[in-house]
């Protein structure tokens, strides 16, 4: 009989396998980042962190490239665990292109405007943020509004919880438990993560028909390993057409969308 220790590499072996392209590569950048966070020559942090006072339309890729930053690498690590088990399972569903597209674009944009905002309008503050977790909380939150809408309660005992809270929960307990977290950046990340999940979100996604006009005109399914086609329903996960149809209403994946967030500064 294989023994535990090879049993569990073996599901590691192939749990890495079957890792989708975008979060392979968001992995990679995240700690390339970190890694390149050494040199003296440039700043990172001071150039990509969102600083609310520094947001304007010269500054403006602070608005995407905060989630990539981090403190140090234990800050770093603990993010990828905690981002690629959500990140991997939403682009397998939805599809690489279309992950790309808005975890690159509005996913990361809305939180991090919905912060300045209140930072510096209702606040009056400046507290830097850098972290891939507001990713983690804002994929949460439309896991919890998807979990709701199935099972709406947690009963524990005589008390019944709304499934929907637990991404709250878990945000308070990080906050008591990891020194300098974003509270408010985590609850931006939650807030877009519940509109995402009511299905908001499908109208912020590129139109299916230049995603599959992309797919096909530059071949991708052929070119490169581990992507996901954005059509489901036709190339399946990896482009092997599924067993069973995903439940539901009509309309392919990507029109149907439904680690800690640290402050730089004390």
């Amino acid at each position: 009989m294989p023994s535990i220790q090879g049993f569990n590499a073996l599901r590691a072996r192939s749990y890495i396998s079957r890792v989708p392209l975008f979060t392979r590569l968001i992995i990679l950048i995240i700690l390339a980042v970190w890694l390149a966070g050494f040199q003296s020559v440039w700043d990172l942090q001071q150039w990509g962190a969102l600083i609310p006072d520094q947001v304007s339309i010269l500054s403006a890729h602070r608005l995407s490239t905060y989630p990539l930053i981090h403190l140090n690498f234990l800050h770093a690590i603990l993010n990828v665990l905690a981002l690629t088990p959500l990140i991997e399972r939403f682009e397998c569903e939805y599809g690489t292109l279309t992950t790309v597209a808005l975890f690159f674009g509005p996913l990361t944009t809305i939180p991090g405007v919905m912060y300045v905002f209140i930072e510096r309008l209702i606040l009056r503050s400046n507290n830097p943020v850098v972290g891939a977790s507001v990713w983690v909380f804002l994929l949460l939150g439309m896991e919890a509004i998807r979990t709701f809408k199935t099972n709406p309660y947690l009963v524990i005992g005589t008390h019944h919880i709304p499934t929907w809270t637990m991404p709250l929960l878990m945000m308070l307990v990080v906050g008591a438990l990891v020194p300098r977290t974003s509270l408010l950046g985590h609850l931006c990340g939650i807030i877009v993560g519940y509109i995402a999940g009511l299905g908001t979100v499908k109208y912020l996604a590129p139109p299916e028909w230049v995603l599959r006009w992309i797919e096909s005109r530059l071949n991708l399914l052929a070119i490169l390993p581990h992507y996901v086609s954005v059509d489901q329903k036709t190339y399946g996960r990896f482009g092997v057409l599924p067993s069973t149809n995903r439940p539901g209403p009509g309309g392919s994946a990507a029109t149907e969308l439904v680690g800690t967030t640290q402050r730089l500064g004390p």
